[in-house]
């Protein structure tokens, strides 16, 4: 059986062109982890870490003699993150990084149970040294309706992506759900120049 490759068979959740879409999102299982604060500190990092080495615990499980039901080769799912802002934040009128409230996420394929998470979970925190393994939890999450567009450049100028996300809404009978928005980063930010980089720009919507 060929790799599954969600670059290749997925291309509307996670490539979308650079124009505001509409979209519908079913349930899908994710490894999550939560925190708060700036996103540039160490904190972030260790999360997204965490985050990651047990993702790839669970893809590595044949290659150790373990071969759940229904498991199928695949590309690891790109990092996501839901954001939001605390509180004092939401009273600024400015955006202050260290008020940021996250959820970072990796996608799990259908295989991939709550009971085989916390299983590899247990074994992996004998190994790594991180205490933030502690927070992952595996989640059925469910978006719905939805505006997406690709964002290309810096983090810092999705403001100017996020204005026409909403001007696509005015114009199609659509209005934001709520403030909170989910980024899926789909460059390597270690990697790529910032106005290179590419990063879906999410929110739920409905209908007016």
């Amino acid at each position: 059986m060929s790799k599954f490759e969600w670059r290749k068979s997925l291309k509307e959740i996670y490539l979308p062109k650079s124009e505001p879409s509409k979209i519908n999102l079913p349930s899908f299982n994710y490894i999550t982890i939560a925190g708060q604060g700036n996103p540039n500190n160490e904190l972030f990092k260790v999360n997204v870490e965490a985050l990651y080495s047990l993702a790839y615990a669970i893809k590595m499980l044949p290659k150790k003699g373990i071969v759940p039901e229904g498991y199928f080769d695949y590309t690891v799912f790109p990092l996501e993150g839901v954001w939001d802002l605390d509180e004092e934040g939401r009273k600024l009128d400015y955006l202050n990084k260290d008020r940021l409230l996250y959820k970072l996420m990796i996608r799990q394929p259908d295989f991939v149970t709550d009971d085989l998470t916390y299983i590899v979970l247990d074994q992996l925190k004998q190994k790594k040294k991180n205490p933030l393994l502690e927070n992952i939890k595996f989640e059925s999450l469910t978006e719905g309706s939805c505006v997406q567009m690709m964002h290309i450049g810096s983090y810092d100028d999705e403001p100017r992506t996020f204005k026409q996300m909403e001007e696509f809404c005015m114009e199609n009978g659509l209005q934001r759900v709520q403030k909170t928005h989910k980024e899926i980063y789909i460059s390597d930010a270690r990697k790529t120049q910032p106005e290179k980089l590419k990063t879906v720009l999410r929110f739920q919507v409905e209908e007016l």
